[in-house]
């Protein structure tokens, strides 16, 4: 579906929006008058559904699901673009000693965060289950081949809801990157990525969104230029079970969802696959071992985090959000 309205005698805004992993994916952008819109949503449309058909846990035949089910040991063919995602989530979950694991997918379907709901008997699986980080059972042909190949050396179950989205968001950018669109907003589900700058030649106001499961508001406003913003947090996504509301994100160590974690954490980076997997890895951490390994990586990152009384008090590593100097790195 698209709209227009004129900005400007010389720019038009172009805003489009369509389904994907469960949500909506959405896309603003600036064009000279005339500029046909139709050709972009339907290559927009589709890259969105190649990541979905490759990495979803909700489709069993999605390429992820058929490596899921490969026997330990055997090399399974993989699309270059799960690949990728593959490789960025074992860098990060390396860099971070296992607190981002893309190999959650058994407790995550366990506590009813995957298509079925949850069931004790698996949740106990998850929580017994002995555990060894995807980066170190997960092996990817280091040399370029074609098709690229994994093999597993232990049995584990791959999730990548903590980086697809954000890798999703950045394929719209790739797009609209090759229609010659240089000023645009794009996100899926509140993970989102700057192109450029408006065409008054200001940066994109993004929200930071107060972690309020009853209504949504902003704790507080950023600009964005050729960068990615995403925030994981405790309070859009969850379940209920016996009567305790519990977060989507999971805890590696425990094979449930995390207790006593930030409210929310935001980062900002490069790309949203990264600002993704981040802000999922420092909200595994914590505000004081995350904040520690934010500062290491030179990371831009916010966190909420809840006092006794309810109340929202924040740490922040980074200059754009008030914390250190440290320039933001474009690391893995």
């Amino acid at each position: 579906m698209s709209k227009m309205s004129t900005e400007s005698e010389q720019t038009v805004r172009q805003v489009l929006n369509g389904p994907t992993m469960g949500t909506r994916w959405q896309a603003t952008f600036f064009t000279a008058p005339g500029f046909d819109p139709v050709p972009v949503e339907a290559d927009l449309q589709r890259a969105v559904d190649e990541v979905d058909a490759q990495m979803s846990t909700w489709k069993p035949k999605s390429a992820l699901m058929r490596l899921n089910a490969a026997p330990v040991g055997q090399w399974v063919d993989l699309p270059d673009r799960l690949a990728t995602v593959l490789r960025k989530g074992l860098a990060i979950g390396k860099i971070t000693g296992g607190a981002f694991d893309i190999a959650m997918g058994d407790a995550v379907t366990a506590w009813g965060f995957g298509p079925e709901e949850a069931a004790p008997e698996r949740i106990r699986s998850a929580m017994t289950a002995p555990r060894r980080p995807a980066h170190e059972v997960l092996e990817l042909a280091s040399a370029p081949a074609t098709p690229a190949r994994a093999r597993k050396h232990a049995p584990i179950t791959l999730d990548l809801n903590g980086i697809a989205k954000g890798y999703g968001v950045d394929r719209l950018a790739e797009v609209l990157g090759a229609h010659g669109i240089a000023s645009a907003l794009v996100g899926i589900d509140g993970e989102l990525r700057a192109i450029g700058v408006r065409p008054d030649g200001t940066a994109w106001p993004i929200a930071v969104e107060a972690p309020d499961p009853e209504r949504r508001a902003a704790h507080s406003v950023l600009v964005l230029e050729d960068a990615a913003v995403a925030t994981s947090g405790d309070y859009r996504h969850w379940v209920e079970i016996g009567g305790r509301r519990l977060s989507h994100t999971m805890d590696p160590r425990r094979g449930a969802p995390l207790l006593a974690a930030p409210a929310s954490v935001t980062v900002v980076a490069q790309s949203c696959a990264r600002a993704d997997a981040w802000a999922t890895a420092l909200m595994v951490l914590g505000a004081d071992a995350g904040g520690h390994v934010a500062r290491a990586n030179r990371l831009e990152s916010l966190f909420l985090l809840r006092r006794e009384d309810g109340s929202i008090t924040t740490r922040a590593t980074g200059p754009l959000f008030g914390g250190d100097a440290a320039p933001p790195c474009r690391g893995a």
